[in-house]
Order: structure tokens, then sequence, then C-alpha cells
């Protein structure tokens, strides 16, 4: 199955992937994604360690507008950058095709982030 092709015009590979992986496997490769893109002290992705590491993931010609768009679109508790769970729904969301098939898996996930309270 190839990906779809977005608005934006980049190709969409978590439909693939999560037909190849399973719903454990896709979230074992959004925190892996998640985790070459955070800030390795803060354990959070900030604008620096996005832009610093967005080529590692193929992003490398993002303008610094276009990055901040992204933290700003993700951050829901207003911080300024994105946490794992953040960065996790934010994936999803920019994934249409997936986030029509898997609306259980976000709230499974946000159920249990409920339950096991704030990270720290």
């Amino acid at each position: 199955m190839a990906g779809a092709k977005t608005e934006a015009g980049f190709e969409d590979m978590l439909p693939a992937m999560a037909e190849k992986l399973g719903g454990e496997g896709l979230i074992r490769e959004l925190c892996n994604g998640f985790n070459l893109l955070m800030d390795r002290d803060k354990g959070l992705i900030t604008f620096d360690s996005l832009k610093k590491n967005s080529a590692l993931l193929g992003l490398q010609d993002l303008r610094d507008e276009e990055l901040y768009s992204m933290l700003r679109e993700g951050d829901v508790d207003g911080d300024g950058t994105l946490n794992q769970m953040e960065f996790c729904v934010l994936m999803f969301r920019l994934s249409p095709d997936l986030m029509e098939a898997s609306q259980w898996w976000l709230e499974e996930a946000l159920l249990q982030e409920i339950k096991n309270g704030p990270s720290s």
C-alpha cells in the first residue's frame, strides 16, 4: 500500500506503517521519531532541537516559520514545546487517512495518559 499524498504535497506514510506494523508497532515508531527530534536534556521537542534534528527525517528544507507552526499546532499545554504525547497526537492529526481509521488508538492512548498522570 502506497502512502497517500497530502495537500502539502508530501507522502503520508503513516497509514502504510500502521497496516504493516499494527497499532503497537506504529506507536513504537512514533516514539522513536520523537526521540530523534527531542532535546536530550529537556526530554521535549523544542524549536532548536526540531531545527537541528529535522534533517534526520528529511525535513531539512522547512523554513523556521514552518517549524514554529508545527510546534504551535501540536502544543496542547502551551509551553512552546512538544512532549511525547503531543508529538504522537500531532502525527495522527497530520495524517487524515490514519486519523479516520484510528480514533480508537488515540482515545486509548489519552485515557492511559490520564490514568498514569503527567510524566515528570
